[in-house]
């Protein structure tokens, strides 16, 4: 992995910093959005303002060629199109907002092209690979039950890792066996959690749960070792733990769960829409990218099934 060159600017000026802030909190007020998203925004904000600072510029003096040489900075950086792209996508509605705020005269992002990138296919695995890796975790201890738990319930609702450590108990409806889930810009859906899921969601609040803790304040629905609610940090090191276990050796995340859960669903005949509601995705082509997949799938059983494959 290529070093992050940008960690070693300064820090933003104070009136960029205030700006910046101004527009969050601008953005939350309309869109409502996660702290993850908000966060990202801020990142890429602030170390443009700052590689800007460095050369004695301010965010609201930035003309369309400061913008094409920090571009080709980038290029020179070696860092990647796709963190570029987003930068991109971040300075133009931050540059749309100045301008509506009648604090620019001119957008500096008009007719900036994004730089070209492929569109990577999502890393999955084989649902041979996921019925190794739930039976990892050792389930004859509290923290080994939560984690199949997790697991589980992430296979069976394609979640967001976010939103399964956000999960509180009373969004759990275990009659009905949904979840009510708060995504993307405080977006609800209903999710089906399926009944091997649910059993051991059932064994984890009989028996994990009231072992890790007891504090009724506590209402998010899976706790740490510590009575706390889990983060994706925590949750992220327990599942490489599980691949080594496994046996695994390709690249693992929470998020890898997410896109077999949506790829193996494609692959036994679900209708793509379908899919976009469980996923929580906003447009139909985000989830498209899934069945690249799982045709890549359907000519291999192809190739190896078929006299003429």
């Amino acid at each position: 992995m290529k070093p992050d060159r940008r960690r070693r600017a300064k820090q933003p000026a104070e009136p960029d910093q205030a700006l910046i802030a101004q527009y969050l909190d601008h953005l939350w007020l309309e869109r409502g959005l996660s702290d993850n998203t908000r966060s990202s925004y801020q990142r890429d904000l602030s170390h443009f303002a700052c590689w800007l600072n460095e050369r004695g510029l301010a965010l609201l003096e930035v003309v369309r060629a400061d913008l094409q040489r920090h571009l080709h900075w980038r290029i020179e950086q070696q860092l990647r199109p796709t963190s570029t792209s987003r930068l991109l996508s971040t300075l133009r509605g931050f540059y749309r907002y100045l301008l509506r705020e009648q604090l620019i005269a001119t957008d500096p992002t008009l007719n900036i092209d994004s730089p070209k990138r492929g569109r990577p296919l999502p890393k999955t695995l084989t649902e041979a690979d996921v019925e190794t890796l739930l039976a990892a975790p050792d389930t004859a201890t509290a923290l080994g039950l939560r984690d199949r738990s997790m697991l589980e319930l992430l296979y069976a609702s394609g979640l967001r890792v976010s939103e399964l450590v956000g999960l509180r108990l009373e969004e759990l409806n275990r009659r009905m066996g949904v979840l009510r889930v708060v995504g993307k810009g405080d977006k609800e859906r209903m999710v089906p959690v399926g009944d091997e899921a649910l059993s051991w969601l059932t064994r984890y609040l009989r028996e994990a749960r009231p072992e890790l803790g007891d504090d009724p304040r506590i209402e998010e629905l899976f706790l740490s070792r510590r009575g706390q609610a889990m983060t994706r940090q925590t949750f992220w090191h327990r599942i490489k733990r599980y691949a080594v276990e496994a046996g695994i050796d390709k690249p693992l995340s929470p998020h890898v769960l997410r896109h077999a859960f949506a790829t193996h669903l494609l692959n036994h005949g679900a209708d793509l829409r379908v899919v976009q509601m469980l996923l929580g995705h906003s447009s139909l082509s985000t989830t498209q990218i899934y069945t690249h997949i799982a045709t890549a799938r359907l000519q291999a059983l192809h190739r190896e099934h078929h006299p003429r494959g």
